[in-house]
């Protein structure tokens, strides 16, 4: 019955009624995006104050504020957080920002710091550093008053593997007594260390693993080279596939692991 009454109905009655119940809920969705406009711009619910977290070495709390303040905008809900988050990553020698909310007037952000351990050498003439997770960033080097960070130079992208390989070269070259102040890695993927006392070692090419291995051979035998010729070494050439290449100071000689000859 009920079919048979809405058939009865003239086609042009149901297509007005059709729009009038499309325009009712278009008419209500422009209002409820009005309410929801009008609720993220209130004014009554500005940001009257920014609490700072985190231990702050490098940015201080005021500066943060100076550079982060102009790029926020919007009340407590209306604010975007990964925009305000972008804007205090923008403050010198931040890392990290964790932005969020504090009812009902307030802002709570923590600052993760970058912990310089390196100088960046890379195609660019600014000068870089490198933090403690691998990632190059820019800072005014000059506020550094450790005169003795290493120099990390390389392609681009490969300051995180420099960084893991420094650590393990460290490791490796620990009973020479000398530390690693420089280490290259050529656009070829070849090695090369100098040392604290300006001595030089060519580690070549190869994977991570390798060219360990072949660091690891050369200081189990040049202790020996050094006490059988009387003097450190100040270069060796790790690239020779049967031994390697060693110039004592005052002479140059090559050897073979466990054995030595004169040049």
């Amino acid at each position: 019955m009920a079919a048979a009454l809405a058939s009865a109905v003239p086609a042009d009655v149901r297509l007005m009624n059709a729009v009038s119940a499309s325009v009712v809920v278009l008419a209500g969705a422009v209002l409820v995006a009005a309410g929801l406009t009008w609720l993220l711009r209130a004014p009554w619910l500005p940001i009257r104050g920014i609490e700072l977290e985190g231990e702050l070495t490098r940015a201080s709390a005021s500066a943060a504020r100076a550079v982060a303040l102009p790029r926020l905008s919007g009340n407590l809900l209306g604010i975007d957080l990964q925009q305000a988050r972008s804007a205090f990553e923008s403050v010198p020698w931040v890392r990290r920002a964790v932005v969020r909310r504090v009812w009902p007037d307030r802002l709570a952000v923590r600052l993760e710091e970058h912990r310089a351990v390196a100088l960046w050498e890379g195609e660019s003439a600014v000068e870089r550093l490198v933090n403690s997770h691998g990632e190059v960033f820019e800072a005014n080097i000059g506020e550094i008053e450790d005169e003795g960070l290493p120099v990390l130079a390389g392609p681009a992208g490969s300051s995180q593997r420099m960084l893991a390989m420094r650590e393990r070269l460290r490791g490796v070259l620990e009973p020479l007594g000398r530390d690693i102040e420089r280490l290259q890695l050529s656009g070829r993927g070849s090695w090369s260390v100098r040392l604290d006392n300006d001595a030089e070692i060519e580690l070549g090419r190869g994977s991570d693993p390798e060219v360990v291995a072949r660091a690891e051979r050369f200081v189990r035998t040049v202790p020996q080279v050094a006490r059988h010729y009387g003097g450190p070494f100040v270069r060796a050439d790790l690239r020779h596939p049967d031994g390697y290449a060693v110039r004592i100071r005052g002479m140059t000689t090559a050897t073979a692991p466990g054995t030595a000859r004169s040049n």
